[in-house]
């Protein structure tokens, strides 16, 4: 067996951005193995200043896994463990290369065209115009689900976009989820919870920074409406450590990013946990390109949730690969009709 790594810069069709700052590009990684004259692709979804292996040694470490492809899947995710977006490359690789389409790693319904998963509709940070605006398509695009980013603008306005929405859709119509990615203060995090609360809001994701285990703790025991952890999952690598965690905060949600958490297997720990712990979750993509976002919707159909995922289609980017996904009325599909860009893989 070969394995080779291929850098790939994203490039967004307009800036984007979260409470960390505005992107214009998106790096990431594919690995590529063949054997008997058939190819395998994964990526290794790295998004810099958060990723847990945003690292100095990330490209040495891809090169490592690929000069030590024949150790195999288990023992490369082992020795893996710190490099999470590798580790789910690798994984994704593996179950491409032995599917009879590289693209159709987990055969199903939804492979088939017959079942759709339902997705959020992500309202990007902003001027209040541009939230405002982004607000009113997706309400239009048959969405029942809105996520937003909060805590980049001011407060205020945030609450008059979800004014906005509330005056016109009752949450039996609109589920509103909001995402502060850790932009609140531990001082001031309960009292703008308290303010959200009229909202009627489904959750808020990482309303304070991750770390703060003794105040995510107090504000998951008394918030008015349930807390989603995200950023907190990241760098959490050992099954006990995941335990841990979860048992000291008690979190009503945790959100799943395969490339932030180990891939299908580090996502597999987490979902087992909250069963366990009776916390609610759900699976979310990381601005990974169609080949990761790809997987990542397959292997979510296999897990049978009934709760809206955070899967985009790529259309943020404008050099993003050709692939049947899709969305109709807040659903993704896989349209059996529309065929991969099939020249990427090969020329990799």
């Amino acid at each position: 067996m070969k394995a080779s790594y291929h850098k790939y810069l994203l490039d967004f069709k307009r800036p984007s951005g979260t409470s960390r700052g505005i992107m214009t590009e998106k790096e990431t990684w594919f690995i590529i193995l063949e054997e008997n004259g058939k190819k395998g692709i994964g990526e290794c979804g790295i998004l810099r200043g958060l990723s847990a292996d945003d690292r100095d040694d990330y490209e040495e470490k891809l090169k490592w896994a690929c000069e030590n492809i024949h150790l195999g899947e288990n023992k490369l995710w082992e020795a893996l463990l710190e490099f999470p977006s590798i580790q789910f490359g690798i994984e994704m690789a593996f179950q491409s290369l032995k599917s009879e389409n590289p693209y159709i790693l987990f055969p199903s319904d939804f492979t088939r065209n017959k079942s759709s998963i339902t997705i959020n509709g992500l309202v990007w940070m902003g001027e209040s115009s541009f939230m405002k605006q982004q607000i009113e398509e997706k309400l239009a695009d048959g969405f029942n689900c809105i996520k937003l980013k909060i805590g980049a603008i001011d407060f205020e306005k945030e609450l008059e976009l979800l004014q906005f929405i509330r005056s016109h859709f009752s949450p039996e119509e609109i589920e509103i989820r909001v995402d502060a990615n850790g932009a609140f203060s531990s001082i001031e995090a309960l009292d703008k919870l308290n303010q959200l609360k009229k909202f009627q809001l489904h959750s808020i994701e990482q309303p304070i920074k991750k770390g703060n285990i003794v105040e995510m703790k107090k504000l998951c025991k008394e918030t008015p409406f349930p807390i989603a952890l995200d950023e907190e999952l990241i760098g959490i690598f050992s099954f006990e450590e995941k335990e841990k965690l979860l048992q000291e905060i008690k979190p009503q949600y945790i959100i799943l990013k395969p490339s932030f958490i180990g891939g299908f297997k580090g996502t597999q720990e987490w979902i087992s946990l909250a069963d366990k712990y009776n916390i609610g979750w759900w699976i979310t993509s990381a601005l990974e390109s169609n080949i990761g976002l790809n997987a990542i919707a397959q292997w979510t159909f296999t897990q049978n949730s009934k709760m809206p995922q955070g899967l985009g289609t790529g259309a943020l980017y404008t050099n993003n690969i050709d692939c049947p996904l899709e969305v109709k009325n807040g659903q993704l599909w896989y349209n059996t009709t529309k065929e991969w860009q099939s020249s990427f893989l090969e020329n990799l």
